[in-house]
């Protein structure tokens, strides 16, 4: 099997661990194309969907060979961790 291109939406929520407020990422939701993750996105910006943020994010993924490539991060909003986190 040839490397595909695989798009996600990442929701994420305040979670209480003990005394500490962490911010967790949700089930992520595979989207058939760029716009689909987009419209999560929108989503949350407008306030359909309650969390705490999202981020769409594409990325080239061989299962066969495990190798996966470099995240896109195609847009993101409200409370995500810093890229550099991930």
């Amino acid at each position: 099997m040839s490397a595909t291109e695989r798009i996600v939406f990442v929701p994420f929520v305040w979670r209480q661990r003990g005394k500490v407020k962490v911010l967790e990422p949700g089930a992520p939701v595979a989207c058939r194309s760029q716009e689909d993750a987009l419209r999560w996105v929108d989503k949350i910006r407008i306030g359909r969907l309650t969390a705490a943020g999202g981020q769409a994010v594409k990325m080239t993924v061989d299962e066969d060979a495990g190798e996966y490539g470099e995240p896109v991060f195609l847009d993101s909003t409200g409370d995500v961790p810093a890229q550099n986190d991930l």
